[in-house]
């Protein structure tokens, strides 16, 4: 395999799916002053995801809480990704499925919003996640790609990558958990 043309086509396909991302712009700055809104009103941003998904989760919390580009006290964000015990006691005694709709149903309320981070938008732990979320009264947005999967019809704003191959969607997810920090601190 000769990896220089391999790697071209690579950063051609990156490349070309950040292009098609211009038409969500408008839905990604939105979904930012949503999550600013959220923190004024004193609420959180809750974010879950599987596999690369659940370090994407991560990786965005630690920027609200920490900092993304900006000197600022930290604001209020947890992955439900991160608590071994949680998710293995959840896990096994309701099923995987449910390992994040639990902690939603103990952690969220009507003035946070829960970001779901599935590439297909099927998962069925984020979707159970997201419809726990709904029935408390939060905002839920979601984060896929490909057709959007469930969570079109489950989310606020779906955000759904034009993409169908997982990495490119999840360099996508990245870039617009990045953008999203930058609105909020703004």
């Amino acid at each position: 395999m000769n990896h220089i043309e391999y790697l071209k086509g690579e950063h051609a396909a990156h490349v070309a799916m950040f292009q098609a991302l211009e038409p969500l712009f408008p839905m990604i700055s939105d979904v930012g002053n949503l999550l600013r809104d959220c923190i004024q009103r004193g609420g959180k941003v809750l974010l879950c995801g599987n596999g690369g998904s659940a370090a994407d989760s991560q990786h965005i919390a630690a920027e609200i809480v920490g900092r993304f580009k900006k000197e600022r006290k930290g604001l209020p964000s947890i992955a439900l990704t991160t608590d071994t015990s949680i998710l293995t006691s959840v896990g096994n005694d309701y099923g995987y499925d449910y390992i994040f709709a639990r902690q939603v149903e103990a952690l969220c309320r009507p003035e946070d919003v829960l970001i779901g981070l599935t590439t297909s938008g099927n998962s069925a732990n984020v979707v159970r996640a997201i419809e726990t979320a709904n029935e408390i009264g939060a905002t839920t947005i979601g984060l896929t790609g490909g057709s959007g999967g469930k969570m079109n019809t489950l989310c606020t704003h779906n955000i759904v990558v034009p993409s169908s191959v997982t990495a490119r969607i999840q360099e996508a997810h990245i870039f617009i958990g990045h953008c999203l920090c930058e609105i909020l601190e703004s």
